[in-house]
């Protein structure tokens, strides 16, 4: 199932846990009962004129007098290189495509649940950290030592900076 729409969106939020968008949609296209059928489902959005798609659950959808909002949560790996396009259109008005995906809503969260997983260890009393061994360390990450943007930049003397 697809149906396409005239959306406001809205705005694009995202923290250390979770990625949302949010559409406004006025008018004809908000009585349209296939925005009631996807809602809690996996879906694709794509934006007329923008290549890239995101997939995303479909949160919720919710209604006053003057519009009917739609809150999306973005699947997890969506990488700023393939969504800055699409981001770039929040605050306009759009022609937005909603299509279900083949995955499913358990499928999407154990996806969710592992993109967030980030390192694991503990943190000890005296505000140590210990982590596990088996995961790469900061400095495997930067690779050598020449390829450190920050390589050498607190190596002056605080008094010899210019005022």
């Amino acid at each position: 199932m697809s149906i396409t729409i005239k959306a406001g969106f809205n705005k694009q939020t995202k923290d250390s846990k979770k990625e949302q968008v949010q559409f406004y949609v006025k008018g004809e296209d908000e009585h349209k009962p296939e925005l009631n059928e996807m809602t809690r489902s996996v879906v694709i959005l794509s934006i007329e004129g923008v290549e890239q798609q995101l997939t995303a659950e479909f949160k919720k959808s919710s209604k006053d007098a003057k519009k009917t909002v739609l809150d999306f949560e973005v699947k997890g790996d969506a990488s700023a290189e393939k969504s800055f396009e699409f981001y770039k259109k929040a605050g306009h008005d759009v022609v937005l495509t909603i299509t279900e995906s083949d995955e499913t809503l358990e499928e999407f969260e154990e996806h969710q649940k592992k993109y967030r997983e980030g390192l694991k260890g503990k943190i000890n009393p005296d505000g140590t950290a210990e982590v596990d061994k088996n995961q790469m360390t900061l400095e495997e990450a930067m690779g050598a030592a020449g390829n450190d943007p920050m390589d050498g930049v607190d190596d002056k003397d605080p008094d010899d900076l210019p005022m």
